[in-house]
């Protein structure tokens, strides 16, 4: 245990497939503003901006779904991912900013 949490640390962690969750049913949830999500975003990806996230969560009705959140950076959707985990989604994935995510899909 204590070695995977070291390579987790260093990154050494297997990659997430992003690409294989999609397929077998993933959501893309985009915690950036309306606004910024309106600029430009992930095809299909459900807009819950982070600050809204805890009174929309019935928008995301099976909590055994794999979500994969995203934003400009990696920062909000860290942070939305640890109020869905908190709330007692099973299966969230940080994918980080949404363009570089847009690119592994």
């Amino acid at each position: 245990m204590m070695l995977q949490t070291i390579k987790n640390l260093l990154g050494m962690a297997p990659k997430t497939d992003y690409s294989q969750l999609i397929k077998q049913g993933a959501v893309v949830l985009d915690v950036r503003s309306k606004g910024e999500f309106e600029g430009g975003h992930i095809k299909n990806a459900i807009n819950i901006p982070v600050d809204q996230l805890s009174n929309n969560l019935s928008k995301l009705k099976d909590k055994n779904k794999s979500i994969i959140c995203c934003c400009a950076s990696g920062m909000r959707s860290g942070t939305a991912k640890r109020i869905l985990e908190s709330n007692g989604y099973k299966a969230v994935f940080n994918g980080g900013g949404w363009s570089g995510l847009q690119n592994k899909l």
